[in-house]
């Protein structure tokens, strides 16, 4: 819209001004040949022939003819009888031998015949000449008086200096300009207008879209116009469907966590059990909070409310600093200021302490995070200076439902826990080894 706007006034434009120069300086100059057409009618009427002699007033009506060198003149040349036929072979061939026959008192020392055209009696010329280096119109018309037997030809040319309408040229171009400028002005007002009214939907869909996403809103319900309204319409039915059908899911979980906690307590009741069932049925109780707490977790939703990850990866790295304070460990933070995890701070906070907690146990002395935020996309590199993972286990560890135990020690149920919550919010978890520490690295990528 912007573009179109721009081009229709920085360009159409001007170019309408071109064609209304053009238009306007063409209309002047037939003007200007209407009235040199009408002076020489004027100056025609009073001549008068008699035995084969011009005569001719000493002063004409128009006083610019009287004033020598008013920029208005009149000359009358003859038409020899020797060159007719020529003349009327080619009317663009001036007569070699015209004399000059009358002229006006305006006019002094402008006449040079070569520049002066000859029409064929009876016809007229407009045309422009340079006299002294400025430019002149022109109106010659041939006549003829007498008798047929013994005729006598002329031409009258009135001439006209070109200031007057340079002058008025050049004030309509000023004017012209003036007002191209100011038209321009309002478009761009009236444009900038009507682009804020017209995008004004699409601005308020913005804001609503971003309250959604921040969980301040469940739906959008502002007025839209037709062009818009299919599309909220449509929004709000899949926001709608998906609550439900993350209820739904929620409610699932929550249920089958429940009802998986009474056999449980049933069974470790029991006596007699060997040392293996009675941890694995501590392994199985673990992994059902952690769904209990995960079916009330806000990460299932689409939509998260933005949570700080400084002041929570800080109070994670002062608590571990206490628990691990035997093995002395080294923390290195670098946490971009503004980097912001989409989604609830319980889920920040477990995905952060698992990992944190178990590069603790890793390390010999030293635990790097490195936070950065860029490109709609917040990662998160956790290192320690340990003995680092095997390769052949990195694949086997994120793949889902591999046993949490299968992995080396100082690694449990937690990374399960921290694989879940990435996928649930659409991350991504990649285990490497640490080219700073040597140890494990594990680099997490979360969509903004």
């Amino acid at each position: 819209m912007l573009f179109s706007a721009l081009l229709m006034i920085f360009v159409l434009l001007p170019l309408v001004g071109l064609i209304i120069s053009n238009a306007y300086e063409k209309h002047m100059i037939a003007g200007i040949n209407n009235e040199l057409s009408a002076y020489s009618y004027s100056i025609l009427a009073i001549v008068e022939v008699e035995n084969n002699q011009l005569l001719m007033p000493e002063q004409l009506l128009e006083t610019q003819f009287n004033v020598s060198q008013s920029g208005l003149y009149a000359v009358l040349t003859s038409i020899p009888n020797t060159i007719n036929i020529k003349l009327e072979e080619n009317e663009n061939n001036p007569s070699p031998v015209a004399e000059i026959l009358w002229s006006s008192q305006s006019l002094l020392s402008l006449w040079q015949p070569e520049q002066y055209r000859q029409p064929k009696l009876g016809q007229s010329e407009f045309y422009q000449i340079e006299i002294e280096s400025t430019r002149h119109f022109v109106y010659s018309l041939s006549v003829s008086y007498g008798s047929e037997s013994e005729p006598y030809t002329m031409t009258l040319h009135i001439i006209k200096q070109q200031n007057d309408l340079a002058l008025m040229m050049k004030e309509f171009h000023h004017k012209l300009l003036l007002g191209l400028a100011g038209l321009m002005l309002i478009l761009l007002l009236f444009q900038y207008l009507w682009s804020l009214w017209t995008l004004k939907p699409l601005k308020t869909l913005r804001l609503e879209l971003k309250d959604v996403e921040q969980g301040k809103s469940e739906r959008l319900a502002g007025f839209y116009p037709t062009e818009l309204s299919q599309v909220t319409d449509q929004l709000n039915l899949l926001l709608s469907a998906e609550q439900k059908q993350r209820q739904r899911y929620r409610n699932a979980l929550s249920d089958l966590a429940h009802s998986l906690k009474t056999p449980l307590a049933v069974i470790q009741s029991q006596q007699q059990l060997s040392q293996l069932t009675i941890e694995q049925l501590g392994v199985i109780n673990s992994m059902v909070d952690h769904q209990l707490r995960k079916a009330q977790s806000a990460g299932q939703s689409s939509w998260h409310l933005g949570t700080k990850i400084a002041p929570i990866a800080n109070k994670l790295i002062s608590s571990l600093e206490k628990i691990y304070q035997d093995k002395a460990i080294s923390f290195t933070v670098n946490i971009a200021s503004e980097a912001v995890f989409r989604g609830d701070d319980a889920d920040l906070l477990e995905v952060l302490g698992n990992l944190l907690d178990n590069a603790c146990k890793a390390a010999k002395a030293k635990v790097s995070l490195k936070v950065t935020d860029e490109e709609k996309v917040v990662q998160f590199i956790i290192e320690d200076d340990g003995c680092g993972i095997a390769e052949a286990l990195r694949q086997d560890i994120l793949h889902r439902g591999t046993r949490a135990d299968t992995y080396q020690h100082g690694h449990g149920i937690g990374l399960a826990i921290v694989r879940d919550l990435v996928d649930s919010y659409q991350g991504s978890i990649a285990i490497g080894e640490s080219s700073s520490l040597t140890g494990a690295k594990f680099i997490l990528n979360f969509p903004q």
